[in-house]
C-alpha cells in the first residue's frame, strides 16, 4: 500500500468513527408538561359561564366592542415593550445566521508592500544582504470540518435561543393586549360606578332636604338630620377616587398604546359601562394552555439551547481538523509576478488542546446548567396551572356574587316601587319612601362595582390562558425563526 493510501485509509476509518457529542435534546419524560394531570381539564372549568372551546387569538373582540378593537390594535403596533422586544429577537436571529455562518467555508486576501533590511546571519551568510523592497499577495480559504458536532450543537443552541426570544416577544404581546384591555375595562367601570354613586348621592340629598324640612316642621330631632348630613358628605367623598380611577385608566391605556396621556383624549376611551362577553367565556383543556401559553414556550426553548450547549463543549475533548488552501505571489517587489515568487500551499491542519481537565469542569458546569433549565421550564407550567385555575376560580365566585347582588337589586326595585305606591297613597311617609329609593341606590352601585370585578376577573382569566399572540404575529408580520416543540 503506498503512503499516500495508507493516510487515506486513516482517514475514512476517522471518520466513520466521528459522531455527534452530546445529549441529542427531547422533552424528558419527566417534566411537569408531561404528567397527564397537567394536559387533563381544568378544575374551573365546569361551570355555565364558561366552555371547553379553543381560547380564540382574537379573544378581545368577544367582547363586541369596536373601540376596544381599535385600541388593542393600536397598542400591538405601537407599544415600546414590543418594540423592545422585537428588537432583542432581532438580536437573537443575527447571533443565529452569525453561527450558522461559522459552517461556510473561511476566505481571507492580503496584500502588503515594504522596504527591508534583512540580517545575513539569519541566512548563515557574513555577508549584509542590500536593501531592497519586498511584496506579498495572496489569497486563503480554509474549512472547519464538524467531525464532532460542535457547529451542529452551537446551531442547535442559536436556534434554540431565537426561538426562545420570539416566545419572549409573544408573552410581551399576551401582557400589551390584556393590560390594555384591562385599562380600557377598568375606565369603564369606574364611569359606571361613578353614575351609580352619583345617583346614590342624589338619593341621599332628598333624604337629607326632607329631613331638614321635618326639622323645621318641629317632626324632627337635630340628630336625626345630622345623621343624614353625614351620610350625604360620606357618599360624596366617595365621587373623587372614582374620578380619579377613571382618569388614572386612561393615563394607563396611553401608556399601552405608546402615547403620552395629554395625546389621548378623554372623548375618544369614553363609555358608560364596562363590555360584557357575548358568549360564555372559552377556556380549553391543560393541553391546550401549555401548548398556548409563550412562556412555557420560552422556557422549554431554553431548557434545549442549555441541553445543545452540553454537545459545544463536549466537542472541545477531541480534536479540532481545519483544511486550508493558500496561493500568492512572495518576493522583491519588481520579481513579483514571475516564477520564483509563486507559492501554495494545501492540507489539514490538526489542533488538539491538552489537558482537557478544564473542559471537563467547563461540561459538568452546563449540565448543571441544563437541570436548572429543567426545573425552571418545570415551575413555568406549574406556575401556569395554577395563574389559570385561580383566575378561573375567582371568575366564577365573582360570576356568583354578581348573581346574587343582581337578585337583590332587582327585590329592592320591588320594594322602592311598592313603597313609592304607599306613599302616593299616602300610607307611608317620605322618609320611609326615600329609605327605600335609597336602598336601592346602594343596591344598584354595588352591582355596579361587581360588574367592574367581572370584567377584571375576565381579563385575568384572558391572561392566564395565554392568548393573543398569534394575531399579534399577523398583524406585526415578523417571521417565525422555527417551529413549535410542545405539540
Amino acid at each position: 500500500m503506498t503512503p499516500r493510501r495508507a493516510w487515506a485509509a486513516c482517514l475514512c476509518a476517522f471518520l466513520s468513527a466521528c459522531t455527534t457529542v452530546g445529549p441529542e435534546y427531547r422533552v424528558p419524560d419527566q417534566a411537569a408538561v408531561r404528567e397527564a394531570a397537567a394536559n387533563g381539564p381544568l378544575q374551573g372549568a365546569q361551570g355555565p359561564d364558561v366552555a371547553i372551546a379553543p381560547v380564540p387569538d382574537d379573544w378581545w373582540r368577544l367582547y363586541d366592542d369596536e373601540r376596544l378593537d381599535r385600541l388593542v390594535t393600536k397598542a400591538l403596533a405601537a407599544n415600546p415593550d414590543i418594540r423592545a422586544a422585537g428588537a432583542n429577537l432581532r438580536r437573537a436571529q443575527a447571533l443565529l445566521h452569525e453561527v450558522e455562518a461559522e459552517n461556510l467555508p473561511q476566505g481571507s486576501i492580503g496584500a502588503g508592500v515594504s522596504r527591508a533590511q534583512l540580517s545575513g546571519e539569519s541566512y548563515l551568510q557574513q555577508a549584509q544582504p542590500p536593501v531592497f523592497n519586498l511584496g506579498d499577495v495572496g489569497l486563503g480559504a480554509s474549512y472547519l470540518i464538524d467531525f464532532f458536532g460542535k457547529l451542529e450543537r452551537a446551531d442547535e443552541a442559536a436556534l434554540a435561543g431565537a426561538q426562545a426570544s420570539e416566545a419572549a416577544l409573544d408573552m410581551v404581546r399576551v401582557a400589551v393586549a390584556a393590560q390594555t384591555v384591562r385599562a380600557y375595562v377598568q375606565g369603564c367601570a369606574a364611569a359606571h360606578q361613578l353614575h351609580a354613586a352619583t345617583q346614590q348621592l342624589a338619593v341621599q340629598q332628598r333624604t337629607l332636604d326632607a329631613s331638614r324640612r321635618l326639622l323645621a316642621a318641629g317632626r324632627a330631632e337635630p340628630a336625626e338630620a345630622a345623621r343624614e348630613h353625614a351620610r350625604t358628605e360620606a357618599l360624596r367623598a366617595a365621587l373623587p377616587p372614582l374620578q380619579a380611577a377613571r382618569s388614572a385608566a386612561r393615563y394607563r391605556l396611553a401608556l399601552w398604546l405608546g402615547q403620552a396621556p395629554a395625546a389621548l383624549p378623554e372623548a375618544e376611551v369614553a363609555c358608560a359601562a364596562q363590555p360584557t362577553l357575548r358568549a360564555p367565556l372559552p377556556v380549553g383543556d391543560g393541553a391546550a394552555l401549555l401548548r398556548r401559553r409563550p412562556d412555557v414556550r420560552q422556557a422549554e426553548r431554553e431548557l434545549a439551547a442549555a441541553t445543545a450547549r452540553i454537545g459545544v463543549a463536549t466537542a472541545d475533548l477531541y480534536p479540532s481538523i481545519r483544511i486550508g488552501a493558500s496561493a500568492g505571489l512572495t518576493g522583491v517587489l519588481s520579481h513579483l509576478g514571475s516564477g520564483p515568487t509563486a507559492r501554495w500551499s494545501l492540507g489539514p491542519l490538526l489542533s488538539w488542546s491538552w489537558p482537557t481537565n478544564g473542559v471537563r469542569h467547563r461540561i459538568h458546569g452546563l449540565e448543571a446548567a441544563a437541570d436548572a433549565a429543567l426545573a425552571r421550564f418545570d415551575g413555568v407550567v406549574l406556575r401556569a396551572l395554577q395563574e389559570t385555575e385561580t383566575a378561573l376560580s375567582a371568575y366564577t365566585r365573582e360570576l356568583e356574587r354578581h348573581a346574587a347582588l343582581h337578585a337583590a337589586s332587582e327585590h329592592a326595585a320591588q320594594a322602592a316601587r311598592q313603597q313609592r305606591r304607599l306613599w302616593q297613597a299616602g300610607r307611608v311617609s317620605c322618609l320611609a319612601h326615600l329609605d327605600a329609593e335609597r336602598d336601592l341606590a346602594a343596591a344598584q352601585a354595588a352591582l355596579a362595582a361587581s360588574a367592574g370585578q367581572v370584567a377584571a376577573r375576565q381579563v385575568d382569566l384572558f391572561l392566564a390562558l395565554g392568548g393573543g399572540w398569534q394575531t399579534a404575529r399577523k398583524l406585526a408580520a415578523v417571521p417565525a425563526s422555527g417551529n413549535e416543540h410542545l405539540d
